[in-house]
């Protein structure tokens, strides 16, 4: 993920690997004008220390934020953070010690990996179809574990618009995931980048909303709504668990950047930010749906690719004789990146899949990143031909559409996340 984070630097490279939003469209004039007025009425205080916890002017902006998607919360419920990441870093730092379990979906946000096993935690994932995590599977691993003696410390999740996945959890699985964390007095993590980037459909609660902050933590970040280069987070938890991260923060680096909290506050206070956010959504909506056109123009009639209703990415899966991790490497010498599955899983699985971002490039640069790619997967369908004599399996293939089914419910199928077969259920198929 750092190198393909360092691609970023590279003009030369279409990257659709990093989650990156489009701050070319944040007007510099505002950002001047909100930078002056920070130079002339508070810049003593915005070159000094600030509380750990956040200041007040801050916390007033999650408020605002929060309430925008039915969250109500105070400014003790609050800790403003250096970006959504550390609030990942400091709940582990908070819960976990080596061999603790973490139950989270599979695939994962590919940030959270490296997070998870730097705390040395035994990562349990649980898979994923077009409405989320399984809840199904959460509850039968949760019963196996039990009988094991190994109590999860918390439930990792990103319910709307999941990275890399796209898929957003159904009502009826939030409310259930809630009931299980009452149930079995579980924590939770829930993490919420994305949920104001609704591109079509209806909005559904976050957990938070329907826990009422009793074991859901919340994770919030400015990144997705206004620029990532701020790095300012926060979560919203309950209190013995935010006092502890509130220590673990202290630790880490006294406070989140003063200036930076100060630009936040100065920027609510005289721009329209909800407006912004939806200048985003316009933006994103018709990039997503360029990519749409340019996968099923240029990808193989094997492959197969969520539909996110929101969110920034796309998961897309090969056929199974395509490694996407050595196929990032062909792709590199054509200039295009993209994120490998394997980053998202932490036992080797998702070996033929990819995410890919369409936030963070133009629509021609997706259009053009898509068809470079596909350019390399013809290669590899190509070759595997050539190597065994045999068309490629059509496993992975769309199934034609019913007589009068519309477009958009043929597309619907595609956004159910395969899970590939073992070796031996591979075997006893071919026999």
């Amino acid at each position: 993920m750092r190198d393909l984070m360092a691609l970023t630097e590279r003009a030369e490279v279409i990257s659709l690997a990093g989650g990156l939003p489009d701050t070319a469209s944040f007007p510099p004039a505002t950002y001047a004008s909100v930078m002056d007025r920070i130079a002339l009425e508070a810049c003593a205080r915005a070159l000094q220390y600030g509380p750990t916890e956040g200041m007040s002017a801050m916390a007033d902006c999650i408020i605002d934020v929060m309430a925008g998607e039915g969250m109500h919360v105070t400014g003790d419920d609050l800790l403003v953070t250096t970006g959504g990441q550390q609030v990942i870093d400091l709940v582990c730092k908070t819960l976990i010690d080596p061999g603790d379990v973490i139950v989270a979906e599979g695939p994962t946000y590919p940030g959270a990996v490296p997070t998870f096993s730097s705390y040395q935690a035994d990562v349990v994932q649980i898979p994923m179809d077009a409405d989320g995590m399984r809840v199904d599977e959460l509850e039968e691993t949760l019963d196996r574990l039990e009988r094991e003696g190994r109590r999860p410390k918390f439930i990792y999740t990103i319910p709307t618009f999941q990275n890399p996945g796209g898929v957003t959890m159904s009502l009826p699985r939030r409310e259930r995931i809630v009931r299980i964390a009452h149930e079995r007095e579980l924590l939770v993590l829930e993490d919420n980048p994305y949920g104001m980037l609704r591109y079509e459909g209806e909005a559904l609660p976050p957990l938070y909303a329907l826990d009422g902050g009793e074991f859901v933590i919340y994770l919030g970040t400015f990144s997705k709504i206004l620029s990532p280069g701020i790095r300012l987070g926060w979560a919203a938890a309950p209190q013995p668990v935010l006092q502890k991260m509130n220590i673990g923060k202290a630790a880490a680096d006294l406070c989140s950047s003063s200036m930076t909290q100060l630009f936040v506050a100065n920027y609510f206070a005289s721009v329209d930010w909800r407006r912004y956010v939806e200048s985003l959504r316009d933006i994103y909506r018709h990039r997503r749906d360029a990519m749409f056109d340019a996968l099923a123009e240029h990808f193989p009639r094997e492959a197969q690719w969520t539909r996110p209703e929101g969110g920034m990415f796309i998961w897309a899966t090969l056929p199974d004789y395509i490694d996407t991790t050595d196929l990032l490497a062909r792709a590199l010498r054509e200039n295009v990146a993209f994120v490998p599955g394997r980053a998202a899983y932490l036992d080797g699985r998702g070996g033929s899949s990819m995410r890919l971002n369409f936030s963070g490039v133009s629509e021609h640069d997706i259009r053009e990143g898509i068809r470079r790619i596909g350019a390399v997967i013809a290669e590899q369908v190509a070759l595997y031909g050539t190597l065994t004599g045999m068309e490629p399996a059509p496993s992975l293939e769309q199934p034609p559409a019913a007589s009068g089914e519309s477009e958009q419910k043929r597309l619907a199928r595609i956004v159910e996340l395969p899970r590939r077969q073992s070796s031996q259920q591979r075997a006893e198929g071919d026999g």
